[in-house]
């Protein structure tokens, strides 16, 4: 007889004990491949490839029927470990110790892919096949570059003829408790170097030099000053940091050559990537101008603006049926009204957006990325009953 995976404890430590650090696939989409085998899903691996980054496998597997198509998506790729002699249990042990099961993963996010699949197990177990169709698409690339995983995987699985009704990422999306929140869209990203060029000099003649210290600060501060905007209905105001401000300079007598600033953008609704990079060329092109920190210097700042990496998209999610059949089988599991949130950082959501209507929920996060990063086996049980809800509520 087939057992089923209807266990995701047992899911999860299978999935940990791989060690699929970014971008390796560990084994971790095999093992993935051989829980959803017994449960009739079709499986795909395909690897991806683009010049100056690494080949990346990925999996798509459907589960057919008659009805709606519901899509999870999520990665088993993780970060790596950090200093492993500062985890109480090895990270790819998946050790349990009061209640927690350890390891890299857990919550980030082969803990949500472990309970998605328990859940179809279950409902399949229980109540036979589905009124619709399941698919998951789980990519190896969420952690790096992104370029290699789910934007090409979304793209092969739909020149395939694959359509979607609607999504589940199941990225830990609460911050404290199961039930806190349902993410229904993301703030958008774009990231940007700064460098202004000087003059090499002697700190005591610097009339013979350009500073180009003075200059940059100048240029981080009209980033900064004033806010962007002030937030909209959904979105929480857009927010600007400044991540490096670099001179390379270990002498205290030396002028410098140059300085460089780096600074990524999380941004609401009121931007698109275009309109907000023309707003950042414009403050930089009036700052340049200013003499108030360069004494004795009339003539513009010399600096260069460098767009880095590719621009993720804003968006909100606006299925009503999608967002309240979700907030329907957390309520009905947890007694909680989950808070509709777009706030954190992106995910591959901002990529299956243009293909249906997506939302986010998965476990507690409040460890992921951490040294012994952990979830709480009660935690694995709820988030199944929750997912479980969901197929029995969706598939009518």
């Amino acid at each position: 007889m087939t057992t089923l995976p209807t266990d995701p404890a047992a899911n999860l430590a299978t999935l940990i004990r791989c060690q699929s650090v970014t971008p390796t696939e560990g084994g971790a989409l095999t093992s993935l491949a051989e829980m959803l085998n017994p449960l009739g899903f079709a499986v795909d691996r395909q690897t991806f490839s683009e010049e100056g980054t690494p080949d990346v496998e990925n999996l798509y597997a459907r589960l057919s029927g008659n009805g709606p198509h519901l899509m999870f998506a999520g990665h088993t790729d993780v970060v790596p470990v950090g200093d492993e002699a500062a985890w109480t249990h090895p990270p790819f042990s998946a050790e349990i110790a009061d209640g927690m099961m350890y390891g890299r993963g857990a919550v980030d996010m082969k803990g949500g892919i472990a309970c998605f699949v328990a859940a179809v197990a279950r409902h399949v177990e229980q109540n036979g096949p589905l009124k619709g169709s399941v698919s998951l698409l789980i990519t190896g690339d969420e952690e790096g570059p992104a370029i290699n995983g789910t934007v090409k995987l979304l793209e092969w699985a739909a020149a395939r003829g694959e359509k979607w009704d609607a999504a589940i990422v199941g990225e830990p999306t609460n911050p404290e408790t199961l039930g806190d929140m349902i993410k229904i869209g993301r703030r958008g990203s774009i990231s940007g170097r700064l460098i202004v060029h000087g003059r090499q000099g002697h700190a005591a003649y610097p009339h013979l030099a350009d500073n180009p210290v003075p200059g940059i600060v100048t240029l981080v501060d009209a980033l900064l000053h004033p806010a962007l905007d002030e937030g909209t209905a959904e979105f929480q105001a857009t927010n600007l940091e400044v991540t490096t401000l670099d001179v390379g300079n270990p002498a205290v007598n030396v002028i410098p050559a140059r300085a460089e600033a780096a600074f990524n953008i999380r941004f609401n609704d009121s931007w698109s990537a275009e309109n907000l990079q023309a707003e950042i060329e414009k403050r930089l092109e009036k700052a340049a101008g200013s003499t108030r920190l360069r004494q004795g210097r009339s003539e513009p700042i010399v600096y260069e603006l460098i767009w880095t990496g590719r621009p993720s998209p804003v968006f909100l999610t606006r299925s009503e049926k999608l967002i309240e059949h979700m907030g329907a089988a957390v309520e009905a599991i947890t007694g909680r009204r989950a808070a509709l949130s777009t706030s954190g950082g992106s995910s591959d959501a901002r990529f299956i957006k243009d293909y249906c209507p997506v939302v986010e929920f998965g476990l507690v996060g409040k460890t992921m990325h951490m040294v012994d990063e952990r979830v709480a086996l009660d935690d694995l049980e709820t988030l199944t009953r929750i997912y479980q809800r969901f197929l029995q509520d969706w598939f009518v």
